[in-house]
């Protein structure tokens, strides 16, 4: 899931679009020869307000339900119950009420610059501790610094000069780092910094003259010994115990070393060059690529195995164990104890005065704490899943939406693999699946299991069809929340035509329905489309499995790029939303007939940008929903062009709300004053009411 989570936070500008043309100005025969103007867009467009979830970005301060992380990297913990985040450029503090605040440096924004809170800067800041006087010290990484910060948030260089690297010990600017990384402090406000690119272990005292502890500048390897003796390969994560030993993780070659005191370096856990996740006693264990590392009081270490997505535990007596997550799994995002939870790119790991462990899940932009009994909960990030009413409810990542006779709405949720459900009034609950937990149970709401669900759609009996994308199979939902499988055979993809389970599908996505109940389905990995009845017989509508291009023709003679949604419009034409696999490059909207002729409508080569006109001279981007609202009219969620389109029964292409210039954001308003990032899903109620899944602000927004 993680390519599939940041996809949508790399967006490509591609130049400026052409002007959209004038209102057209005419007088009607045998009427008032007034000119009369054709309405405006803001006087044509509806106006698009936020109807569930709140949009939370990275950087954004507040509550730790409303705040948002961009990469979280270090953490540390304060005696006062403040916790201080190492975030991209800045620091970030959330105080024992739960409140988030940058409190250092600003999101997104890096530089050098000394001064007060968001008005100084910082380059790729990694490792952060704190003094028995409240100051913070930072290693600045890509600066080549350390920045101190006061309690009152004044940020200066105590080592170090910024954008100049070098191994020489000394004072204030006259020391030089290279890539400085880790960070710890003793009970007499000594710091050791792990200086990467020096491949060595720095010693600040408080007057601030820097040493070489551990290590010899210049040269990298894996071996033991005292001070220079001993070399070093990629130390990152470093803390210290009672006695003044020092803990180092060796990323690259996979190791705990162990600095005493007096700079003798041995191996504590781990083979060298040797990855794997073996439990055991000292070098019998295996790490892989471990990052951070803390210690409680009784001596145990913590460790944040990031390849392995799960946190290691190291006794005093070297003995290693898993904590919390099931190395070899791979990565994800679950609550829960011990095995059961799941992790992604972990990083910073710190111990709050309770017993608490505090990761910085970093890919998962998320803060995780681990109790004493291994049980993972998450403090804040975008996958914190929450039910309630309007802004007060939260979703990971909306695809699709399908409303029922009595305008509630249904939200497949993939990210949490879930079925959500928002009532008229906004009341969100979850209808069906349980947050982060993946499967394929059929049962009753909760208790049943989905795999990255991802389309949905409803027939006139209120029962809901659901691409269960993970596990190649569709599945029904009634009314009253029982979940079966409906076709397919959970976790066997193929392309097999024939009745419920005997058939076969490939990673469906997009599902629609039609007057008489048949679902079609896009079948994203065969490149078809398919045909399920009310009885559940499936056949090939159109395109060859295995097959993809841009090819119109009849059934099997037809080719699809990516067939992602689709729509059915009154006459019994399917309408698809189809792209190339090469990053959506050539965007199309396909038509099929009910005699099965595919016919491209509009779209193509989308290099030039968001453009509008007739059909084929229009472009879209990829990953788009798309609808009909039974006047002929299309509507289409124009993913990465941050827009909703609009084809008239001629099909000619207008943007309908959104930026004309491809802008994203979260804006409220008219027409082109809103703004959205990445819509997907797009539905009607009988209102003719537009719901859209804004899926890269995590809400479902409305056109009136």
């Amino acid at each position: 899931m993680k390519n599939y989570f940041f996809l949508f936070m790399i967006f490509i500008f591609l130049g400026c679009d052409p002007p959209l043309p004038e209102p057209d100005i005419s007088i009607t025969k045998n009427s008032d020869p007034t000119p009369t103007p054709t309405p405006t867009s803001t006087e044509i467009l509806g106006h698009v307000s936020t109807f569930a979830g709140k949009a939370v970005y990275g950087g954004d301060d507040g509550p730790l339900k409303d705040a948002g992380f961009f990469l979280p990297k270090s953490i540390a913990y304060h005696s006062s119950g403040n916790l201080y985040v190492i975030d991209f450029f800045c620091v970030r503090k959330i105080n024992p009420s739960g409140i988030v605040s940058t409190f250092a440096g600003s999101v997104n924004q890096p530089g050098s610059t000394d001064g007060i809170g968001t008005e100084a800067r910082f380059y790729y800041p990694s490792g952060i501790a704190i003094d028995s006087s409240d100051n913070l010290f930072v290693a600045d990484t890509s600066n080549h610094t350390i920045r101190k910060i006061t309690p009152s948030g004044v940020v200066t260089t105590l080592s170090g000069a910024a954008g100049t690297s070098g191994s020489a010990d000394g004072t204030g600017p006259a020391a030089r780092f290279n890539q400085p990384w880790g960070m710890t402090i003793d009970g007499s406000d000594n710091l050791y910094v792990t200086d990467v690119g020096n491949y060595t272990i720095r010693k600040i005292t408080p007057t601030g003259f820097v040493t070489i502890l551990a290590g010899a500048a210049g040269f990298r390897g894996n071996r033991n010994g005292t001070g220079h003796r001993a070399w070093f390969h990629t130390p990152r994560g470093i803390t210290i115990d009672q006695s003044g030993d020092l803990f180092v993780v060796e990323e690259h070659i996979h190791l705990v070393r162990k600095i005493t005191s007096v700079g003798v370096v041995t191996t504590f856990a781990g083979q060298a060059d040797v990855s794997g996740n073996t439990d055991g006693t000292g070098t019998s264990a295996t790490f892989f690529r471990p990052r951070g590392i803390t210690i409680d009081d009784a001596g145990n270490l913590f460790v944040t195995d990031s390849n392995n997505y799960s946190i290691r535990k190291i006794t005093p007596a070297a003995v290693v164990t898993t904590f919390a997550g099931q190395a070899g799994v791979g990565e994800g995002w679950i609550d829960g104890t011990g095995s059961n939870a799941r992790f992604s790119s972990t990083n910073g790991i710190v111990m709050d005065s309770s017993g608490n462990l505090i990761v910085a899940d970093t890919y998962n932009k998320s803060l995780r704490s681990i109790n004493s009994l291994g049980v993972v909960t998450t403090l804040t990030g975008p996958y914190k899943l929450y039910n309630g009413t309007g802004s007060a409810a939260r979703f990971v990542g909306p695809t699709s939406l399908a409303l029922d006779s009595n305008k509630n709405v249904f939200v497949a949720d993939p990210g949490n693999h879930t079925i959500r459900k928002i009532t008229p009034a906004g009341v969100v609950t979850t209808f069906a699946g349980q947050v982060g937990i993946t499967g394929n149970t059929d049962a009753t709401g909760i208790a049943a299991r989905f795999k990255q669900p991802y389309g949905i759609a409803i027939d006139r009996s209120n029962n809901l069809f659901v691409t269960d994308s993970g596990s190649h199979t569709i599945r029904k939902i009634t009314p009253a929340g029982v979940v079966t499988t409906f076709a397919g055979k959970s976790d066997t993809l193929g392309s097999d035509d024939g009745t419920g389970e005997a058939a076969r599908f490939n990673s469906p996505q997009g599902i629609t329905i039609d007057a008489q109940n048949n679902l079609y389905i896009g079948d994203t990995n065969n490149f078809t489309i398919r045909k399920i009845t009310p009885t559940g017989v499936v056949t090939t509508v159109a395109g060859n499995p295995g097959n993809y291009g841009h090819v119109d023709g009849t059934g099997a003679a037809a080719q699809f790029y990516n067939p992602l949604n689709l729509t059915t419009d009154h006459e019994g034409n399917i309408f698809v939303a189809d792209c190339d696999t090469g990053g959506g490059e050539y965007s199309y909207i396909r038509k099929i007939t009910p005699t099965g002729d595919v016919i491209t409508v509009a779209g193509g080569d989308n290099t030039n940008g968001l453009v509008d006109g007739p059909g084929l001279s229009a472009s879209f981007s990829e990953g788009f929903g798309i609808v009909s609202d039974g006047a002929g009219n299309l509507y289409v969620a124009d993913t990465y062009f941050h827009s909703i389109r609009k084809l008239d029964s001629n099909y000619n292409v207008t943007t309908f709300a959104g930026s004309s210039t491809r802008q994203f954001g979260r804006t409220d308003g008219q027409g082109s004053e809103a703004t959205f990032m990445n819509p997907r899903g797009i539905a009607f109620d009988s209102s003719g009411a537009l719901y859209i899944a804004d899926l890269g602000n995590r809400n479902i927004r409305k056109i009136d």
